[in-house]
């Protein structure tokens, strides 16, 4: 199993990750949406609603939410939210959880090639299609969703974890330096994201040649969160010059995936606007996820291993309330809520 992988499961055993559920009134839509470049792909949407919520948790995540309710609101920021590698839609359940009983619309993709039961796409086709999932997505949520008219299309943020954070830096406006990425896997191969394929990948060259309207760059995303970003190697001044918008950065101190020095640093120092940047002491890679089932452990040793232990000094449930919160305070300064 690669490590970088969240996990290469059933969505039965995956659902043991989230070991928290509330009861609230937020509500919650299973979409597909159509790709002309490739085949559907689903989105989970999280909402306001004032239908009342089970008292069970009645979701795949286990989150007791009011099934394809009536959305209640008006003038709502949506935030789009990214997955980290072999990931999925409800992979940053609670921070869409507390955003939407905030009064945001969340919108999560599942990356087509790139997520918990498919990575069979190459470097090549995943760095570009992650960013166009976003765009999707958005175009569906203002243009085509049944409740799009409780939208502010002028309040449109985004989140990213890991890969996420790629494509939230590409969707906000970077253009990986290919050639330095590449410079770099060859100087440092035992980088994690260097063993993902990228210098098996005979295409991935070819990315350097990319116009820009290619890289799927989306002018409404007015602010954008940042978590551990992948690739960060590949984001030098000139890649991230073109970000204007507001950027909170994270980064765990005891990142082994995406190591500090090497990713979130030279995102840190390149962005042409200092980031607000939090650090997270003790804490490894997954930490970011939500706490992780007990259940899980007996269910799968190796993913509980991977994903689930942290240093005895970390709390993971009592930082994602600090995290989460944070998250929201950032989207309601940035997007004015």
């Amino acid at each position: 199993m690669k490590l970088y992988s969240l996990i290469t499961i059933s969505v039965s055993t995956f659902c043991l990750f989230s070991q928290l559920s509330f009861a609230s009134s937020t509500g919650f839509q299973f979409h597909k949406i159509s790709d002309p470049d490739d085949q559907p792909f689903e989105i989970g949407i999280w909402y306001p609603t004032d239908a009342e919520a089970p008292a069970e948790p009645n979701t795949p995540f286990l989150q007791a939410l009011s099934i394809n309710s009536e959305p209640a609101g008006a003038n709502l920021p949506v935030v789009l939210m990214s997955h980290g590698y072999g990931g999925w839609m409800a992979g940053h359940a609670d921070t869409a959880l507390t955003l939407a009983q905030s009064g945001y619309v969340v919108v999560a993709p599942t990356h087509t090639g790139n997520n918990y039961e498919d990575e069979s796409y190459p470097p090549s086709r995943w760095m570009q299609d992650r960013p166009r999932h976003i765009r999707l997505a958005l175009d569906y949520i203002l243009s085509s969703w049944e409740s799009r008219e409780i939208i502010d299309p002028g309040k449109v943020g985004i989140f990213g974890f890991s890969a996420g954070g790629y494509t939230a830096l590409v969707s906000s406006g970077a253009i990986p330096d290919i050639k330095t990425m590449l410079s770099y896997c060859a100087d440092s191969p035992e980088e994690l994201a260097c063993t993902l394929g990228l210098k098996e990948d005979p295409k991935i060259a070819e990315l350097a040649e990319l116009f820009v309207e290619n890289w799927g760059h989306d002018s409404r995303i007015s602010a954008a969160v940042v978590v551990a970003p992948g690739l960060g190697f590949a984001f030098n001044k000139q890649a991230l010059k073109q970000i204007t918008i507001p950027v909170q950065l994270w980064a765990a101190a005891n990142d082994k995936n995406v190591p500090y020095k090497s990713n979130t640093a030279i995102v840190r120092q390149s962005l042409p606007q200092e980031p607000d940047y939090h650090q997270v002491e003790n804490a490894g890679h997954f930490a970011f996820l939500p706490p992780c089932n007990p259940r899980l452990k007996g269910a799968n040793p190796e993913v509980w291993n991977m994903v689930c232990v942290d240093d005895p000094s970390f709390d993971r449930t009592m930082f994602h309330l600090i995290f989460n919160q944070k998250v929201l305070d950032f989207f309601n300064k940035s997007l004015g809520k």
